[in-house]
């Protein structure tokens, strides 16, 4: 089988070459530097570009698409340029590979495509299953329109499989960002911290990705979550007593607003506790389904 990968640089595409790479997959990464791809990767994994006249040549019934890419919702302020783009990095990306697939001699098997648990909104106390409506504010409206990129495929006959990810954990990404402030003994809740995390192992993102993609019975919306979503209090409680270090030293919401404006209400304030029923009922054994040991195998 071959995977053909948009966003293969970036955390989860990383990790998910390598855990493809593992089982056998033959790899392409679609990228703007396929340079880039070959100093991260090595020869085994082949870089092309976007714009290359080749890779639709390599669409057929034993390759898959797997579209991560979008620009990232967490750095900086969100300015309206910023918002824009995290928008048209997604969306523009989707309608392409649609384009090219279109007029490809041979369409693709499966295409997995990229979301995110954003698309439920704020969700308060209530937990919530892939058969929850999307709910109100910016980045559900950005997921809703990142799912839709692509949906034309599946009147082609294309099997397509949603995945709408929570926090990964892992070396790298979010937890990165949290480490600093808990070493240095300023880690705690944010806000009132009553925010709901839905977390994910970086090993079962992938895992579940490869999964979907060997599983030709799974088609429509995943939550790649871990069963067990928690507080924020709750996350820090336990990231805290992982590290050794104190967890309760809180910041304010008004502090994190003045910080980060919008974005702050959107992505550290409020969340979700989503729960991945389907993935549970199509067969995936999480490997790291509680938070503690999942922390405690990231950060040794």
């Amino acid at each position: 089988m071959r995977a053909i990968i948009a966003g293969g640089t970036g955390f989860i595409g990383q990790a998910l070459v390598y855990e493809l790479k593992k089982y056998g997959w033959e790899i392409v990464v679609l990228s703007r530097s396929p340079g880039k791809v070959a100093e991260i990767f090595g020869s085994g994994v082949i870089g092309m570009r976007w714009d290359n006249g080749d890779w639709p040549d390599l669409l057929g019934p034993e390759t898959a698409i797997v579209n991560l890419a979008g620009d990232s919702i967490a750095n900086g302020r969100w300015t309206q340029a910023k918002k824009q783009r995290i928008l048209d990095s997604r969306v523009k990306a989707g309608q392409r590979i649609v384009s090219v697939i279109k007029r490809a001699e041979t369409p693709p098997a499966t295409l997995v495509q990229a979301s995110a648990v954003g698309y439920y909104g704020p969700c308060g106390n209530d937990p919530v299953d892939e058969a929850t409506l999307s709910g109100s504010g910016f980045l559900a409206d950005v997921t809703r329109k990142w799912e839709a990129s692509t949906a034309e495929v599946e009147l082609l006959g294309i099997r397509r499989c949603i995945i709408r990810t929570g926090m990964v954990l892992g070396s790298g990404g979010a937890l990165a960002k949290m480490l600093p402030l808990f070493k240095y003994y300023l880690g705690g809740p944010l806000g009132s911290g009553l925010q709901g995390v839905s977390w994910i192992h970086l090993a079962d993102e992938v895992s579940a990705i490869r999964f979907l993609l060997e599983n030709d019975a799974a088609t429509g919306a995943y939550n790649l979550t871990a069963p067990t979503p928690v507080r924020f209090r709750k996350f820090a409680h336990i990231l805290g007593e992982t590290l050794n270090r104190p967890y309760k030293f809180k910041v304010p919401a008004s502090v994190l607003r003045l910080m980060f404006g919008e974005m702050a209400d959107e992505v550290l304030l409020s969340g979700q506790l989503a729960l991945p029923g389907r993935l549970v009922e199509a067969g995936y054994q999480f490997r790291f389904p509680e938070l503690s040991q999942a922390l405690k195998d990231i950060l040794g």
